[in-house]
């Protein structure tokens, strides 16, 4: 439950406990969820029509193996990136407040370490931070960011517009409310266009709209404060923003067939990214990968083992036909390859960009 990982943005991945609820599309195929319900049957996943599951501490052995990477870390000159929860949300309220204050007990006891706090529930992170930490109680002139580990960052899964547009605005509250290492967001399973330059959930009737890369808030052109936007720090019309994006397809998970994700939603966090200076890292493709160059494909084009997915400017619609068709728009075709064979660059080049880390 805690050890080296093949993620890609990641060097350990550490579970202090076990469990979640599936709260968004990003969860229909969650691997930690289908690993429990296949082969550990640890914990019953909570869902619609399931309740909100249960929740399982790891061992004690389990919950202290970042001390011995932190003292790695420290002798090496290093500061590894501990992925944090992959079989949990940090930030889900219905695990036990001292389960939490225990595991920032263990991040302050790790400083070596950079923790990648991912949550689908950002508008839960300072909330329940200051329940577990800090019981609402804080001293003259303290304030939350006073209490927030610094080699802590906090970040939210946001796999369409619609996620984008409820989740960053509540990640970026949260930054400016605890200063973290940093604020990340995963693109993963990316299942549509998202524009960061121009959330628009707490935007309604023509209410400012923040550029998440940037920190450019603004209406009508001209620039606003942050508590207009939803955010309550008011310093500058400058908004916290987003330090880094992950983006990645989709895998198969049991009965859950991926979705494909097409190469032009990848390009535009790219661009967007690429424009306002901050580092873009893509994991997969999953499942799905487009352009038939881009894999090394048996040469039988009736092999029955591929598919193809093209994109109609809406949805997705799927034919089991030879791989070399030529009617289908190759700038919006998928072919069902396998994560084996589609690997992770996009238009031939790996991007691998990681932030920029505060000293230990």
């Amino acid at each position: 439950m805690a050890d080296e990982t093949l993620i890609s943005w990641a060097d350990h991945t550490h579970n202090h406990w076990i469990g979640c609820t599936r709260i968004s599309p990003a969860c229909d195929g969650c691997y930690a969820a289908h690993l429990m319900e296949t082969r550990l049957g640890r914990v019953e996943w909570g869902g619609p029509g399931k309740g909100s599951g249960t929740r399982s501490l790891t061992s004690e052995a389990n919950r202290r193996k970042p001390l011995t990477w932190d003292r790695k870390a420290k002798a090496e000159g290093k500061r590894p990136f501990v992925f944090c929860s992959s079989l949990a949300d940090v930030f889900d309220n219905e695990v036990p407040t001292e389960w939490r204050l225990d595991l920032f007990n263990l991040i302050r006891a790790t400083p070596n370490l950079i923790w990648l706090l991912l949550t689908k529930r950002p508008q839960n992170i300072v909330k329940l931070f200051d329940e577990a930490c800090i019981g609402g109680e804080l001293l003259g002139g303290e304030s939350l960011a006073d209490h927030w580990p610094r080699n802590a960052a906090i970040g939210t899964t946001v796999e369409d517009q619609q996620r984008a547009d409820i989740n960053v605005p509540a990640l970026l509250a949260a930054k400016a409310a605890l200063s973290p290492a940093f604020a990340f967001l995963s693109c993963e399973p990316l299942l549509g266009p998202i524009n960061l330059r121009g959330l628009r959930e707490f935007n309604p009737q023509g209410k400012p709209w923040i550029n998440a890369l940037s920190g450019a808030v603004t209406s009508g052109g001209v620039p606003r404060s942050r508590s207009e936007c939803g955010i309550s720090v008011t310093t500058s019309w400058t908004s916290p923003k987003i330090d880094w994006v992950i983006t990645g397809g989709e895998t198969d998970q049991g009965a859950h067939k991926a979705r494909p994700t097409h190469p032009d939603w990848i390009r535009g966090l790219r661009d967007q990214c690429a424009a306002a200076g901050v580092p873009f890292h893509m994991k997969q493709w999953g499942e799905w990968v487009p352009q038939l160059g881009s894999v090394n494909l048996p040469d039988n084009p009736e092999h029955s083992r591929y598919q193809w997915a093209e994109w109609d400017g809406e949805e997705w619609e799927y034919w089991d036909r030879p791989m070399w068709c030529d009617d289908l728009d190759p700038d919006h075709s998928m072919i069902r390859a396998g994560k084996k064979l589609t690997g992770r660059t996009l238009d031939g080049v790996t991007h691998d960009a990681f932030p920029e880390v505060r000293a230990a």
